[in-house]
């Protein structure tokens, strides 16, 4: 306990309110504050005041580029596309609605916080076994003689352990455990169904109200679009009413204001001659120009008739004028194949007197050989061709 400031006698110093204990709290102030405001958090590894690199050099302070205009430009376009598309998301997005009164919003976690790990990492044991060192062996144990007398004592069977009396407890636990495994794992069988049984009912419950919402929802379709169809109908049939009521008194507007006008101008205009013939007309208009092209068209079948009269002639004449030149060009052939046969007897002739001659003049008698023969075979079927 603090002791208390009595005060003193003499007049040094005085006090208007009376001494008290400072009040201070018994345990340190929390990091996160109770009110909205962050707190103010300073690590060292992003501390802009915490210089890096050694200790020993000269800080040498980065040397910043000179800034390009097409970059500055670009940055700037890059933060107001980003600023616009900030304001458009929160202009387009939906927000919680404000709090009725006495009440007040709470912070829920609605994220996913447990994250699946589907990537299996491959691991691998490596061991490595080095060699044994050659110790020293281990010095034998130390055994004191024996100074006493042994003694022995005699077990009998079943006096330390009996199978069939220990066994008991742990067959107990093992039957008692499997029970109750069996049970649990049937209750949760049971309870698994009721649970299926339960989602089926109302898996049904929902579809149902859900097929009678969507009946719901397209009758009042239906209604709303023939309600839409009447009106338009309504409107339009007004608009017509309307448009036949205007036309009406505009016609009879008409005829009142033309009653005296028409026969006077139809008058005017027959006087200055604006009326015509109409069998003149009719003559002028349809009955010349179909003659004409009546007249064209004759013409024209003429014509072609002739040219086509005259390409017939010409073809005659070409084919003519080619059986005259090929009949010519065979008399020719055969004329000149004659020449030829004349002058080949002829040699012929001369040939085989000459060779008559040269056969008298050798000694001896010279026989005919078979290729003689087939050369006055070949003249033969010559003079003959």
């Amino acid at each position: 306990m603090a002791s208390r400031l009595v005060k003193p006698n003499h007049p040094t110093y005085s006090y208007v309110i009376q001494p008290k204990e400072a009040q201070r709290q018994k345990f340190r102030q929390s990091i996160v504050s109770s009110s909205n405001e962050s707190p103010n958090v300073v690590n060292l590894m992003y501390d802009r005041r915490v210089v890096r690199g050694n200790t020993y050099a000269k800080y040498l302070p980065p040397i910043k580029p000179r800034p390009n205009l097409y970059d500055l430009q670009h940055q700037q376009e890059g933060r107001r596309r980003a600023l616009a598309r900030r304001r458009a998301l929160e202009l387009f997005q939906t927000r919680t609605p404000e709090p009725v009164d006495n009440r007040k919003h709470m912070v829920v976690q609605t994220e996913l916080y447990l994250e699946e790990l589907s990537d299996r990492i491959e691991e691998a044991d490596v061991y490595v076994q080095t060699e044994r060192l050659l110790d020293r062996p281990s010095s034998p144990l130390y055994i004191p003689q024996v100074t006493g007398r042994d003694t022995a004592t005699q077990i009998e069977e079943g006096d330390l352990f009996n199978f069939d009396i220990e066994v008991k407890p742990i067959a107990e636990v093992l039957v008692g455990k499997t029970s109750e495994q069996a049970l649990v794992e049937i209750a949760e069988e049971e309870e698994i169904t009721r649970i299926r049984e339960q989602h089926r009912k109302y898996e049904e419950l929902r579809n149902s109200e859900l097929i009678e919402l969507q009946r719901f929802e397209e009758q009042e379709r239906r209604l709303r679009t023939e309600k839409e169809r009447r009106t338009k109908q309504a409107e339009e049939a007004h608009r017509q009413e309307q448009e036949l009521a205007e036309k009406m008194a505009a016609r009879a507007f008409t005829r009142a204001y033309l009653q005296d006008l028409v026969p006077s101008v139809f008058h005017n205009l027959r006087e200055n001659g604006f009326f015509y013939d109409p069998v003149e007309h009719e003559t002028e208009s349809t009955f010349m120009p179909w003659l004409m092209d009546r007249t064209m068209t004759h013409v024209n079948k003429l014509v072609i008739g002739r040219s086509l009269l005259d390409s017939t002639i010409r073809d005659v004449v070409n084919q003519r004028i080619d059986q005259y030149q090929r009949i010519d060009e065979s008399h020719r052939q055969v004329n000149h194949s004659s020449k030829r046969r004349s002058t080949t007897r002829g040699n012929s002739i001369h040939g085989s007197e000459k060779s008559q001659q040269q056969r008298k003049s050798t000694s001896g008698e010279l026989r005919e050989t078979p290729e003689d023969n087939r050369d006055d075979r070949d003249e033969t079927n010559t003079d003959t061709s």
